[in-house]
């Protein structure tokens, strides 16, 4: 049985996840509340785990390479997109002033906000819906991630990221790469790839053909 602090040495520090903040974040929040009771006892092993129905939640050292690579800050306002059990918005609550997370299954959407109110944290905001959209109501953001592939970064996205944001995204279908888009002005990006990755494909109206380029 692996514990957090073997997470936190072998898995993380051993693999150069160097951010203080990051590793406090990681060590903060307890991944057991987030998987099934049957699985707690893996809650800090090295792997995704099933959540049910072909459901994962991710494992801890994509978790805390991406809240690394987003260089977040505790005053900035994050939109993710692909709540799933709560877990990464947990963890990235804890790195900045306020998270908005959508879900586009229903039943998942309602297993985070389980498990979300399992923990003190009061500066996440999740709802059901296409993440495709974002989340216009309270954009900008400065920095949104993606834990769903889309086949290309949809542009309401882009639209809704603060000039000098960051996006970071798994992008493609059978070969992903995560990408990380700099927003430099209205329309103009810098874009960065950094690892190949796998995660679950982006449904809903990026699954029908409505993404942009990026």
């Amino acid at each position: 049985m692996t514990g957090k602090e073997e997470m936190i040495e072998q898995q993380l520090k051993g693999r150069g996840i160097s951010n203080p903040d990051v590793l406090n974040a990681m060590k903060e929040v307890d991944r057991s509340l987030f998987v099934p009771q049957d699985k707690q006892q893996k809650a800090y092993e090295d792997r995704p785990l099933p959540i049910g129905k072909d459901q994962t939640i991710s494992q801890p050292y994509i978790v805390a390479y991406m809240a690394e690579q987003l260089q977040l800050k505790k005053d900035e306002r994050v939109l993710e997109v692909g709540t799933g059990c709560g877990y990464n918005a947990a963890v990235t609550s804890r790195l900045v002033k306020e998270v908005f997370s959508v879900e586009i299954i229903e039943w998942l959407a309602k297993l985070a906000k389980e498990n979300l109110a399992k923990t003190d944290y009061n500066n996440i905001t999740t709802k059901h819906g296409d993440g495709y959209s974002g989340w216009k109501e309270f954009s900008p953001f400065d920095a949104i991630i993606l834990t769903a592939a889309p086949p290309s970064i949809p542009q309401p996205l882009k639209d809704q990221l603060k000039v000098g944001g960051r996006l970071l995204a798994p992008v493609g279908r059978l070969n992903q790469q995560l990408v990380m888009l700099y927003k430099t002005g209205e329309d103009e990006f810098k874009k960065k790839t950094l690892l190949p990755v796998r995660f679950v494909p982006m449904t809903g109206r990026a699954d029908k053909g409505g993404s942009y380029g990026g």
